[in-house]
């Protein structure tokens, strides 16, 4: 049995992971100042003697020391998780991915903690040329939003806190994940707009969009595939599916889903559906599959089973 501190542990993905380290015997803190996250996602777990909720935010350096204590592995998913909020809030990003990183790290080297597993993003990767196939080497990273920004200089702090106060690291760059609980993104936008007006969809820019979706359980098996399986002392890996899905296709799959017929679809234009949008990304995950890893569907089936998750959950 482990000890482990599980930042943004309230959210979409870090509730999964919380099930998922519980359900394997281990003693779970989860650090969360429930803006984004949500009890409900935890609450199934809150009598119990293995699990702790600390409601606080990671920018509160002193709770976050005192709440990190005999603890051996943080899991760092806490962060901002509304993209274009950044187009708006300039700091929200420097604030909650940045300094919430530095803190974090911080409070592991006071606490002598020695691992951390870090959730970053396809982002970092920024607008590549659309027929590239997006390795982990792939460079120089130029990020086109203020998330992406924010997580590439994340890593960077990780990478320097590793060499200096020999911290052990795995980072993850996040495709699209995709399952119940979610509170953002384009499946749960579509499904809420639908809802709304069951005859028309505003789908943002041109539709032709293409990325990798998969599943939220699929990510927490990546993780903990690495975080078992690896010897590195500091490494980073593509966690995503090899297949992409149109937007154009989940608009589909989501009227489909809602029963929903001759929905008419309106184009806000453009490439980008929003300023710092990356219209393609292909991923290669070769490195997750050396360690055993693969996604367990396509990315247009997660869409499918995604959407009726959040369906049923309505």
């Amino acid at each position: 049995m482990a000890r482990y501190f599980i930042t943004g542990g309230a959210g979409f993905i870090g509730s999964h992971l919380a099930d998922r380290l519980l359900a394997d015997g281990n003693d779970i803190t989860v650090y969360d100042n429930l803006i984004s996250g949500r009890k409900e996602n935890i609450r199934s777990h809150l009598d119990k003697s293995t699990f702790r909720l600390v409601e606080a935010d990671l920018v509160d350096f002193h709770s976050l020391e005192q709440a990190m204590k005999g603890n051996e592995v943080v899991w760092h998913l806490g962060a901002n998780t509304d993209i274009p909020g950044g187009n708006r809030i300039t700091d929200l990003d420097l604030n909650n991915c940045t300094i919430a990183t530095r803190n974090v790290l911080e409070a592991m080297r006071k606490n002598n903690i020695d691992k951390i597993v870090f959730a970053s993003t396809a982002c970092v990767y920024g607008d590549a040329p659309p027929e590239t196939s997006l390795k982990e080497s792939f460079g120089p990273l130029h990020p086109i939003n203020l998330y992406g920004a924010g997580k590439l200089a994340c890593e960077g702090l990780i990478s320097a806190y590793c060499h200096l106060f020999n911290i052990k690291a795995q980072m993850f760059r996040f495709a699209n994940v995709v399952g119940g609980r979610m509170g953002h993104g384009v499946i749960y936008d579509f499904i809420q707009k639908l809802k709304q007006n069951p005859s028309e969809l505003e789908i943002y820019g041109d539709g032709n969009q293409q990325k990798p979706f998969f599943l939220v359980e699929d990510c927490v098996g990546g993780m903990l595939c690495a975080f078992h399986n690896s010897d590195s002392q500091y490494d980073v890996y593509n966690l995503g599916g090899n297949s992409v899905s149109n937007v154009n296709h989940i608009a589909d799959i989501v009227t489909e889903e809602m029963g929903l017929h001759n929905v008419k679809y309106k184009y806000t234009g453009g490439r980008r559906g929003w300023p710092g949008d990356v219209p393609v990304v292909r991923f290669n995950t070769e490195k997750m599959n050396k360690l055993g890893w693969r996604s367990s569907h396509t990315s247009d089936e997660a869409v499918r089973i995604a959407a009726r998750r959040l369906l049923e959950i309505e």
